[in-house]
């Protein structure tokens, strides 16, 4: 099919393209035929051929500069780490409130997507799942429903994940794995790829206002058993795992904090390890839009297409 002139696309401003999950939302973006127009440092290049506005989240004429005349502005750019609990809201709360703002002012008509978290379900657990709950309420707060949307992923994996990657290396360096979550833990997971495909549908989709969560084939979610397994076998290996207590996980998040503070912030705090311990990040049917992409990865797949990216790379 021929593309239609850059004249005619339809523009999609885009924070957060240079990270895990934006990068493969500006490729899914690009690939359906948006112009896209992306905010970012001076020294990081687009991911793909896109229109670049330097600046920062805090930096209201670079807001105004990415989403001008946008037909979409998807918000993306979010802390899932920090030193400090204060150091969340300023950038998941108050970001989030500029980006809408922002689209407010110079993209009246402009479609809103704000990508959360699933964790905005549960906002007592930790000061991260608070901050994301806190930008979905800050940005209603700005934005009439016929203007919004709000996605919450749950856990993402896939080539260039950082997270996930601790897992697949625990099962090549440890004779054991811990198991970081209760047995009976649900957790839903989603291909990166499969959670881009599904968000830009979701940016040609009319807003209404709605809370969507994403998931794969499997949205009741996996056991932590399941998960390790499938895990070793996209290495080639059968993992033991063995599992570790409530108190265990919390002391453990405890000293992540700990040391956090005390210098490069730590991705498994106290935060997460309340997270870990909830047990329950299973999607519901109620919580799913319809009519999105069917989901391309299922956990076997997935897990190799990473282990493969991250062999490729020299990760593993």
């Amino acid at each position: 099919m021929q593309e239609p002139p850059p004249a005619q696309r339809r523009i999609a401003a885009l924070t957060g393209a240079t990270g895990f999950l934006g990068r493969t939302i500006a490729q899914a973006l690009h690939d359906q035929g948006y112009s896209l127009r992306i905010l970012t440092r001076p020294d990081v290049p687009p991911p793909v051929p896109a229109e670049v506005v330097v600046g920062r989240l805090a930096d209201q004429p670079a807001l105004e500069r990415l989403v001008e005349g946008a037909d979409v502005v998807i918000h993306t750019a979010g802390l899932i780490k920090a030193r400090r609990p204060a150091d969340f809201p300023p950038v998941n709360v108050e970001g989030a409130r500029l980006m809408a703002a922002a689209a407010a002012r110079m993209a009246p008509q402009a479609h809103f997507l704000l990508i959360s978290s699933l964790s905005a379900r549960a906002p007592r657990i930790s000061a991260y799942a608070a901050s994301k709950a806190a930008g979905e309420a800050a940005v209603r707060e700005v934005l009439a429903p016929e203007r919004l949307t709000i996605v919450r992923p749950p856990a993402i994996y896939g080539p260039g994940d950082r997270e996930t990657l601790a897992l697949f290396r625990a099962i090549v360096r440890l004779p054991i794995v811990p198991a970081p979550g209760p047995g009976h833990a649900r957790l839903a997971l989603i291909h990166a790829a499969d959670a881009a495909a599904q968000i830009a549908a979701l940016a040609g989709h009319p807003a209404s206002g709605a809370v969507y969560a994403l998931a794969d084939a499997r949205p009741e979610g996996y056991g932590w058993k399941e998960i390790v397994r499938t895990a070793g076998e996209a290495l080639g290996r059968t993992p033991r795992m063995a599992p570790v207590p409530a108190a265990a996980i919390l002391a453990a998040g405890a000293a992540g904090s700990l040391i956090g503070r005390l210098g490069p912030a730590q991705i498994f705090t106290l935060g997460k390890a309340r997270e870990a311990v909830h047990g329950d990040w299973s999607v519901g049917p109620e919580e799913l839009a319809a009519q999105l992409p069917a989901p391309r990865f299922d956990l076997a797949r997935g897990f190799a297409d990473a282990v493969a990216w991250y062999r490729t790379h020299h990760w593993l």
